[in-house]
């Protein structure tokens, strides 16, 4: 399978629009489509402050303040598959 990147837009309607043409053979596709994440300057200004958790291991005291807010569309099953398969080369 041959892989090319390049520019697109989605329009109102949910068309994808390839701004370029290709210089390909005509024929099925298969489409990925990566769309870009809000930085997380943008992300943490938008979210309501939530209460500190404390911990109760003394080495952990300072992680939870320090840790970056999980974007809200974060799935922890998907996060778990993600590093299994990276584990054990699946």
């Amino acid at each position: 399978m041959q892989a090319y990147k390049l520019n697109a837009t989605i329009d109102e309607s949910g068309h994808l629009i390839i701004d370029e043409p290709l210089n390909i053979a005509p024929g099925k596709v298969e489409v990925i489509i990566l769309q870009p994440v809000p930085s997380l300057e943008n992300f943490t200004e938008s979210q309501p402050e939530k209460p500190r958790r404390k911990s109760k291991v003394k080495a952990f005291e300072g992680l939870f303040e320090n840790a970056p807010p999980t974007p809200p569309d974060f799935d922890p099953d998907q996060a778990r598959w993600e590093a299994l398969k990276e584990k054990h080369n699946l």
